[in-house]
Order: C-alpha cells, then sequence, then structure tokens
C-alpha cells in the first residue's frame, strides 16, 4: 500500500530526516521505475544521487516533493518543511520578455534590495535587467539557485544542475552549492551523473539503478574497485560504473538501510 505522508520515529543514533522514503516504489503501466528504495536526508547535508540516464533519479526527486505519486512504500516529510526546487530544465521562449528581475519575483513578489541580496550570493549581481532567455547556462543556473533561496528554504533539491556546463564550471557551480550550505545551513539534494565532479562536494554519495546500489560517504564510493579503474575517465567512465551488475557488496551509512540486490534498469523520466 503507498502511503504518501506517513510519519514515523528515525533510526536510533540518526538524526530526524528532512525528507525520508520507506521501501519507496512508483510503477508506471506495468513498469517499475523504482522499487523499493530506502532513503533519507538530515538537514545540513549535501546528499547525491547518481546512475545512469533512464536510472529513475529524477522519478525520486518527483517522488520525495510530491509530484509523483508512488505505487508503493511511504515518503515522510517534516511538517512545513521548505523545499527550493531547483529543475533540470528552464525553456524560456526568446520571444516572451523576462528580465531576471521580474523572474525572480514570481509567483511571490520580492523587493529589489532582496532580489539584489539573492543574485549577489549566488555570483551573478547585477543581472536584473538581463533577459532571462540571454543567459548563459552558467548564469541560468545560478539565477535559478538564487530563486530558490527566496523562499529560506530548509532543503535545496537540485535536478541535474550543471547540465551543459563545462567541467570548471560544474565545480564553480557545486563549491557555490558549499558556500550557501555554510551560510544557510540549508540541506542539498542533487541528482547527478557527474561522478568525478561531484564526490568532493557531497557528505554522502547515492546509486540509484532502479533500486538502491550502494550509498555512502565519497570516500566509501570511491573506494570501490570499480571506481578507482574508472576514476579520470570522464561521465563515461562513471556512468559506467553504474551500469555494472551490483556484485558487490552493498554500503551505506551509519542509518540502516535495506536494500534490493536485484539489477534493474528502469526509464527515467
Amino acid at each position: 500500500m503507498w502511503r504518501p505522508w506517513a510519519f514515523a520515529p528515525p533510526a536510533a543514533g540518526c538524526p530526524m530526516p528532512l525528507i525520508e522514503a520507506q521501501g519507496l516504489g512508483v510503477r508506471r503501466g506495468s513498469h517499475d521505475i523504482l522499487r523499493g528504495v530506502n532513503f533519507r536526508i538530515a538537514g545540513g547535508e549535501i546528499v547525491t544521487v547518481l546512475g545512469p540516464n533512464g536510472s529513475g533519479k529524477s522519478t525520486l526527486i518527483r517522488a520525495l516533493i510530491g509530484l509523483e505519486p508512488g505505487s508503493s512504500g511511504a515518503v515522510t516529510r517534516k511538517p512545513g518543511l521548505r523545499i527550493g526546487y531547483v529543475p533540470q530544465r528552464l525553456h524560456v521562449d526568446a520571444a516572451l520578455p523576462m528580465t531576471v528581475r521580474r523572474f525572480l519575483s514570481l509567483p511571490r513578489p520580492v523587493s529589489d534590495a532582496v532580489a539584489a541580496e539573492a543574485l549577489g550570493r549566488t555570483g551573478v549581481a547585477g543581472l536584473e535587467r538581463r533577459q532571462v532567455s540571454a543567459l548563459s547556462g552558467g548564469q541560468l543556473q545560478r539565477v535559478l539557485l538564487a530563486r530558490a533561496l527566496l523562499s529560506a528554504p530548509e532543503i535545496l533539491i537540485l535536478d541535474e544542475p550543471t547540465q551543459g556546463l563545462d567541467q570548471p564550471g560544474e565545480a564553480a557551480f557545486y563549491k557555490l552549492l558549499e558556500e550557501v550550505r555554510a551560510e544557510t545551513g540549508a540541506a542539498v539534494l542533487m541528482v547527478s551523473h557527474d561522478l568525478h565532479v561531484v564526490m568532493r562536494a557531497s557528505d554522502r554519495v547515492i546509486c540509484l539503478n532502479g533500486h538502491v546500489c550502494c550509498e555512502g560517504t565519497p570516500e566509501i564510493v570511491s573506494a570501490a574497485p570499480e571506481y578507482r579503474a574508472l576514476f579520470g575517465m570522464g561521465t563515461g567512465g562513471a556512468l559506467a560504473l553504474y551500469r555494472h551488475m551490483h556484485d558487490h557488496d552493498h554500503v551505506h551509512d551509519g542509518c540502516d538501510h535495506d536494500h534490493d540486490h536485484h539489477h534493474h534498469e528502469g526509464a527515467d523520466a
């Protein structure tokens, strides 16, 4: 039975989670996108969900924030949780006039001072009069982050936030997220496939391929022989790591998680 919002005490020795999933499954028609996913994120953590295309990463994010119905399991959110969400893509028609300043006041108006502060915090001060459609990829991601910060979120959720950026741009964006976490105390949940970059920025890494294959600190995950063999081969090599049959021992953090050990290829959407 799917229980969209259930409330239960945290596991012994673990801080109260902001969001937790227990046995989460998502099914579309006869196809399982996710099955048996156990997940939690506590305040102040930076957690990255990694996996190949079609592994269910975006589906997991949508299920955690209530945009995607589950077919089994339960999702728990802290009551009144403030979420700042940065989507994977934002298409702005060049024919539609939309300045950065106007964009920051959607859907709720903010003052000029608040807008300027948010843009300054994310490293794009002075862009208020620029058209959103004219921004570079890096500028747009920082403007999206600025908008997400306007709600003073307890957790920032970013779906492939560096898609389309080069590696220096990716590294700069992840460094910015670390700074935002340090300044605001917000947790950060990222979806990515860029293992070689996000390892340094993450407190915990989760490998997803329809189910949770392995998880732990970056040191634990990067110590896997498969990862060491592929380290430095770029994104293609990192993705190949998560396409193997997962015949290794599953690793996890100090909180207790039960993982399904079967290999599964899901269709992401």
